[in-house]
């Protein structure tokens, strides 16, 4: 059944009934209303402190709720349409806000931002399709981590404390995604001070491989790299060779603790939007790999106040 709000012709008629002395039951009757709708609207809408009923200040208040409710009209369409370009660069609604508020540009929540997603999606639409989770995540309970330890490792209890402040450019942490199959894979390096991202494509999920990749990476930019702090997976079992090769010190953090690498765990979060789990990464190339970093190191980030990591890196004077 339509529910259809009371008219302004019908406060009129309820309040000179009220007058009459008719029960709401009665008025109801009289206005093919349900008597709860009556009762809603009297004790919505009566003045205090007498708790009279008066038509006039009855529509007076509608008036003001409808406008408060419809705080968000002002968006218009090229509004909108500013917002879902940047959504379909799969940037978040909190980074959507933060960013053009930054820029003077338009001053939206991101709440607002979801709600306008949500209702597409109820509309068969597809924008929720942009979003990083476009449904929820069940949460893993029990897992544990499998892969070989390595010891004589060189622990992250070891790192100077300097690195948790990050106060200081130079200290990254990484990571490998794999792809279907776990043959073909990227390492993914992000820096702590700026979440600037560096992304290597492997041939093979393996110490040579692995090793190859990250001293090209590093030698790209030599200057860059202060330390690195990764996990346990075997790839990483040759770190001393790379220490040799590039003299950055490489430290492991504490097996099945993924939050001491949260930078990087909440990286790979963002890369998996341009490489989704259970995709092939046997055709992947360096230099789309490049691609995807370039496009992260260009979006805006909360905690660095909506600036992006590029951005972050000109103000260090390091490009």
């Amino acid at each position: 059944m339509t529910y259809h709000q009371i008219t302004t012709g019908e406060r009129y008629m309820l309040s000179a009934l009220r007058k009459q002395g008719l029960s709401n039951a009665e008025i109801a009757h009289a206005l093919g209303r349900h008597r709860s709708t009556i009762g809603r609207e009297i004790c919505r809408n009566s003045t205090h402190p007498d708790g009279y009923y008066r038509a006039e200040r009855a529509q007076e208040a509608t008036n003001g709720r409808r406008s408060r409710s419809h705080r968000n009209s002002h968006f218009s369409a090229a509004d909108w349409v500013t917002i879902e370009s940047l959504l379909a660069q799969w940037l978040s609604p909190e980074q959507i806000s933060g960013r053009l508020r930054r820029e003077g540009v338009l001053d939206i929540s991101h709440e607002t931002i979801y709600t306008h997603v949500w209702r597409d999606k109820q509309r068969d639409g597809q924008l929720y399709r942009l979003l990083r989770q476009p449904t929820k995540r069940r949460k893993r309970y029990g897992t544990y981590e499998k892969r070989g330890r390595l010891l004589g490792k060189r622990p992250i209890s070891e790192r100077p404390a300097s690195v948790e402040r990050r106060r200081e450019f130079g200290h990254w942490e990484m990571n490998t995604v794999i792809g279907a199959g776990d043959t073909y894979c990227i390492i993914t390096l992000v820096e702590r001070l700026s979440g600037l991202v560096l992304i290597g494509k492997l041939t093979a999920r393996s110490v040579a491989a692995l090793n190859h990749r990250l001293i090209q990476l590093i030698r790209r930019h030599p200057t860059w790299f202060k330390t690195i702090t990764t996990d346990n997976g075997t790839e990483f079992h040759g770190y001393e060779a790379i220490e040799r090769a590039t003299g950055v010190p490489i430290y492991l953090a504490t097996p099945c603790h993924s939050w001491e690498r949260g930078t990087n765990e909440n990286t790979n979060g963002l890369i998996r939007q341009y490489l989704p789990k259970r995709t092939s990464m046997r055709e992947l190339t360096q230099a789309q790999c490049d691609a995807i970093a370039r496009h992260l190191n260009h979006r805006p980030r909360k905690r660095l106040d909506y600036r992006s990591p590029i951005e972050c890196l000109q103000q260090l004077g390091l490009c």
